[in-house]
Order: structure tokens, then C-alpha cells, then sequence
């Protein structure tokens, strides 16, 4: 019998810093004061945990706004309100 274990790494960060064309899962939304509408409105979207996010493109010369792809929908993000989503990605 042989046994394989999986030595890949999970690593938090910001879907803000993700890398061109990698993907991550969502672990969370977080609010930057009570009630923050920016916050909520992307759990409306689709940003819940357990989603997987990747980044397809960035603004001109890697600025605002960041395209990424949750699902078959793609959303045009300022950097601020990426920085809110907080992400797991294997590797």
C-alpha cells in the first residue's frame, strides 16, 4: 500500500495582491467600518466564502481597476475594494 501526501502550501492574502492569472478561494469578506456598503454589496455579488476568484487583467500599467472572474461573471474592481477580500490560494 502506498500513501501520498499532499505537500502543497495554503497562503493568505488579499485578492488585491494576486498575481495575474492565478485564482484563489475566498475566505472572506471584511467590513472597513460597520455596515461598510462596499463590503456587503460584494457578498451580494458572488465574493462568499468557499467562491473561486481568479484574475484575468489589470487596469493600465498594472493600476486600478483589476478584472476577475468569480464563476462565468467578470467584475471590474478598484484596488481598495479588492483589498477587502480576503483569499487562500494553494501553492
Amino acid at each position: 500500500m502506498v500513501l501520498i501526501l499532499s505537500l502543497a502550501s495554503i497562503s493568505a492574502m488579499k485578492l488585491s495582491d494576486l498575481p495575474r492569472y492565478a485564482s484563489g478561494t475566498v475566505s472572506a469578506v471584511e467590513a472597513i467600518s460597520v455596515g461598510d456598503p462596499i463590503a456587503r454589496r460584494l457578498a451580494e455579488l458572488g465574493f462568499v466564502p468557499g467562491e473561486t476568484v481568479r484574475l484575468v487583467a489589470l487596469g493600465p500599467m498594472g493600476g486600478d481597476p483589476i478584472l476577475v472572474l468569480v464563476g462565468f461573471t467578470r467584475f471590474a474592481l478598484r484596488r481598495s475594494e479588492a483589498d477587502r477580500v480576503k483569499l487562500e490560494v494553494e501553492g
